[in-house]
């Protein structure tokens, strides 16, 4: 661990902040008061937490990530993960002590995954799995604010038939609050139209309709019936550390939560400045985005993609965006919170329609990948999705990690097999199936291509060439790219292998083999089943030099086992890999 590596290669200064940085970071702070109060109100928090979690989460996190325009703030699913962490642990999602507790611990885990460079674990997330979890999330925050933009709560635990319940009784919609959402929908779609305002959409569509309603005197709900928005700094916020006993298991999934929805960031948004972006990095600086914004009123927080890319949309260059995101929000809550309280829930519903909708639509074609790749697949991303709309989501996310683990292995195991190389004549390697027979008194060169799971060895075993018309002939199997730590299995496979070779007179050589894998090999015994030279390891020469060097311990084997009067009785009774004097079968 060397933590000091993880923000290597940023530099020094943070210099000035460039204008498009001002307004990047004010049209940010702007969209972060309708989109943070939505997040946080659909999951059932205090509206005002989803405002500050875009103030010290945003600053810190940009000051230390790298992913230079990443923006670390409240996001949709880390806002109803963390409700459903705290509603199964009989913990109040408004005690803000419970909420402290949850975001400090969230930014412990992700501040250690960080450190312990476990970014790699982000790999192991199936595109599948994460697809049928987004979506279900994107329905979550629809069928979240429902009642908000139509007046009506729809009855029913799963999340789909919620969504059927609300269209079967639209005849129970409040009509005020429908057409006040479906305005502020119109006039979002109607703003994007053109395309300079494009990134500011939403916040126009929220203070147009708001303005309107103000004008008009309808009578809808506003947010100050729900919460008190207080023109101040968020204050201090002591976490109640007797729920930590309750928390820790929730805490890791909203991290991870939070984690491979930042894990995506790097790559769609590079850094301006050409310096490398690391996962490992954003990690350790989402768990100190937390780590302060605990301690500050705020909501578990993660890297967001929508706040990322309003930012970059309203022309951000530098870290300083995200900073000034922060700085300006809050200079906006000190002297508009007043405001903030006309905001009609039909328009944030409204609003909020929008974004789920926006979710599901921008992973269109993700799901019809998925559909097209395999059953299997497909199977994965549609489980996902159901767990979504009927579990509590860190049971989803659990869910979630173990199809893509079976996945991953699956795959692995499908893809693992042996390739037969035959030379051309002119030096050249040709990749052919994998022969029927060991021609007697010759040499048979084959590739594995596998990670070493116990899952892939009985096939790899079945794919071996039969050993018994083997006499006098050597199995060259190149084990280049075979994992350092193989599975017991492996070593078990090889050495029955060896053992059906040697009592039909033939051998075994193993070429290419990596010092982590040849060490642990050795360690088994095999090196003694193989005999002299039996195992040759990479090293760091040429890409076919321990092939070749196979090539000539083979050859020249063979020609001893010709030559009964090579045999040294001096060497001892004969083992695998030294089959008798015996002359071979045929040529």
């Amino acid at each position: 661990m060397n933590f000091p590596r993880l923000w290597r290669g940023r530099k020094p200064c943070l210099g000035r902040p460039r204008p498009a940085d001002v307004g990047s970071g004010l049209v940010t702070g702007l969209f972060s008061i309708p989109e943070g109060m939505a997040y946080a109100a659909i999951a059932g928090f205090n509206p005002v937490a989803g405002l500050y979690a875009g103030v010290v989460p945003a600053i810190v996190g940009s000051l230390t990530s790298r992913t230079v325009l990443m923006v670390t703030t409240l996001t949709s699913a880390l806002a109803l993960t963390s409700q459903s962490v705290l509603a199964d642990a009989g913990l109040d999602p408004k005690d803000a002590g419970n909420v402290a507790t949850l975001t400090l611990m969230a930014g412990v885990v992700m501040l250690l995954m960080g450190v312990l460079r476990l970014g790699v674990l982000m790999s192991f997330v199936s595109n599948a799995v994460m697809t049928g979890f987004s979506t279900g999330i994107a329905l979550q925050i629809i069928t979240g604010v429902l009642k908000d933009a139509t007046g009506y709560k729809p009855e029913g635990d799963n999340r789909l038939f919620q969504l059927g319940d609300w269209l079967a009784h639209v005849g129970e919609w409040q009509r005020a609050a429908a057409l006040v959402a479906a305005a502020t929908i119109a006039v979002w779609a109607g703003t994007r139209l053109v395309r300079r305002l494009e990134p500011v959409a939403l916040l126009v569509a929220m203070t147009a309709a708001s303005v309107a309603v103000a004008l008009l005197g309808t009578d809808v709900e506003l947010v100050g019936s729900i919460a008190h928005i207080p023109a101040a700094l968020p204050g201090f916020s002591a976490p109640d550390l007797s729920a930590v006993p309750e928390l820790l298991g929730g805490a890791v999934a909203v991290a991870f939560v939070g984690l491979a929805q930042a894990a995506s960031i790097g790559p769609s948004v590079p850094n301006p400045d050409g310096s490398k972006s690391s996962v490992n990095g954003d990690f350790a600086a989402q768990g100190l985005a937390n780590l302060a914004g605990g301690l500050f009123q705020s909501l578990p927080s993660g890297g967001s993609l929508s706040r990322t890319g309003v930012a970059v949309s309203a022309g951000a260059r530098t870290r300083w965006a995200g900073i000034l995101s922060g700085v300006l929000l809050a200079l906006i809550v000190l002297v508009c919170a007043p405001l903030a309280e006309h905001i009609p829930m039909p328009v944030i519903g409204g609003l909020i329609l929008v974004v789920g909708g926006e979710l599901i639509w921008g992973k269109r074609h993700d799901i019809l990948l998925v559909l097209r790749t395999s059953r299997l697949s497909s199977a994965a991303m549609t489980v996902t999705f159901l767990a979504t709309t009927q579990f509590p989501l860190q049971q989803s996310i659990v869910l979630g990690a173990v199809l893509s683990l079976l996945l991953y292995c699956v795959q692995a195991a499908r893809r693992a097999r042996l390739v037969a190389l035959v030379p051309d004549g002119r030096g050249r390697w040709h990749p052919a199936d994998v022969p029927a027979d060991m021609p007697p008194g010759e040499v048979t060169v084959l590739y594995y291509d596998g990670v070493g799971f116990f899952a892939e060895l009985p096939g790899i075993e079945a794919s071996l060439p039969p050993a018994d018309h083997a006499r006098g002939a050597v199995l060259i199997l190149v084990m280049r790219g075979a994992p350092d730590v193989p599975s017991s299995t492996m070593t078990k496979v090889l050495r029955s292998y060896a053992h059906d070779l040697h009592r039909a007179g033939g051998r075994l050589i193993l070429a290419g083999v990596e010092p982590g894998l040849a060490h642990t090999l050795k360690a088994g015994g095999l090196d003694r089943d193989l005999g002299p030279d039996g195992i040759i390891p990479a090293g760091g020469g040429a890409l076919f030099e321990p092939l070749d060097q196979a090539l000539l311990t083979a050859r020249a084997w063979i020609a001893a086992v010709r030559s009964p009067s090579l045999h040294d009785p001096r060497d001892g009774p004969e083992r695998p890999g030294r089959p008798g004097p015996q002359p071979p079968d045929g040529p």
